[in-house]
């Protein structure tokens, strides 16, 4: 009996992970995007949506693309072009593709996409939450036909741009804060967790030899700055796309989480894991994940799109 396909809507600003993320995510046999919506964050707005087209024209793929938001709700923009490469994709020279973006803004896109939905629609950020907060304060009507929001973001310990802040709730905290009181259900799929995932040397001489997909993926490695060869790669976007086919990687808790706006701290999540001060939660926050299991994934699942 054939499963049905998971219908998501990806909000994504590629990003070498990313590119992972969504290759996968766009190939995958559980999984059904529906749209791909971007936002300012590794690199501006202009360019994450020109990567995504890139990848959606790479693998002949029909998927809508929406640019979204050019900066965060309320602060300047801090990008990660040092970590990614000026382009945001350095490393492939991807072929020139004809593929337009939608003429409407991201939010209207993904308004249109949930309400015309005959189910519930599962939100997959995988960048700064700009985007989704718009919607859910424009378009409060959506959430009704949200199933859940499994996000790469946040950490439960350290950050990688201040001392706790992760990159996605850093680069909008305000945003973040909108999302967590949403009352939708959050995945939270962070740093703590995302930072071990890597793919080693090994994976990545495997993925290598998987003919068009393992050149081009072999070759943005080389321009990757999230990790390196020698110590591995980290996947943090990719983790999302592995929770939603296969959560049984990951070790999870529900809790209650809150964003920090300001300060040396401005970004972070701080999760009430001892649920000291919260009757209620808002997220399912993961803690630990499978790394021989995830790489295995992530191998399998690019040597099948090859």
């Amino acid at each position: 009996m054939t499963k049905e396909k998971r219908p998501i809507i990806i909000d994504t600003d590629p990003g070498i992970d990313d590119a992972v993320a969504l290759s996968i995510a766009l190939n995958h046999p559980e999984l059904e995007v529906k749209l791909l919506t971007t936002v300012a964050g590794n690199v501006n707005a202009h360019k994450t949506t020109a990567n995504t087209l890139k990848l959606v024209s790479f693998f002949g793929k029909q998927v809508p693309v929406a640019k979204g938001c050019d900066n965060p709700l309320l602060i300047q923009l801090e990008d990660s072009a040092e970590i990614h490469g000026e382009s945001g994709m350095d490393g492939y020279d991807f072929p020139e593709t004809t593929t337009k973006a939608l003429t409407v803004h991201a939010v209207e896109a993904m308004k249109d996409c949930i309400l015309e939905s005959t189910e519930p629609i599962t939100l997959v950020p995988i960048a700064a939450l700009t985007n989704i907060a718009l919607l859910f304060s424009m378009y409060p009507e959506t959430k009704r036909n949200i199933k859940e929001i499994v996000m790469m973001g946040g950490s439960l310990s350290r950050g990688n741009t201040n001392t706790s802040a992760e990159f996605n709730t850093y680069v909008d905290p305000h945003a973040a804060q909108i999302v967590f009181q949403s009352g939708v259900p959050i995945v939270m799929v962070g740093l703590d967790v995302t930072s071990t995932a890597v793919l080693t040397k090994k994976e990545t001489e495997k993925i290598k030899e998987f003919g068009k997909v393992g050149n081009m993926f072999y070759s943005l490695f080389q321009h990757y700055r999230g990790g390196s060869l020698q110590t591995g790669l980290k996947m943090h976007d990719v983790c999302a796309i592995a929770y939603l086919t296969d959560p049984t990687l990951f070790t999870v808790q529900e809790t209650f989480v809150e964003i920090a706006l300001e300060g040396p701290a401005a970004g972070a999540t701080v999760a009430d894991l001892k649920m000291k001060y919260h009757d209620t939660t808002n997220a399912v926050v993961c803690l630990d994940i499978d790394i021989p299991a995830f790489q295995k994934w992530v191998v399998s699942n690019l040597e099948k799109i090859n």
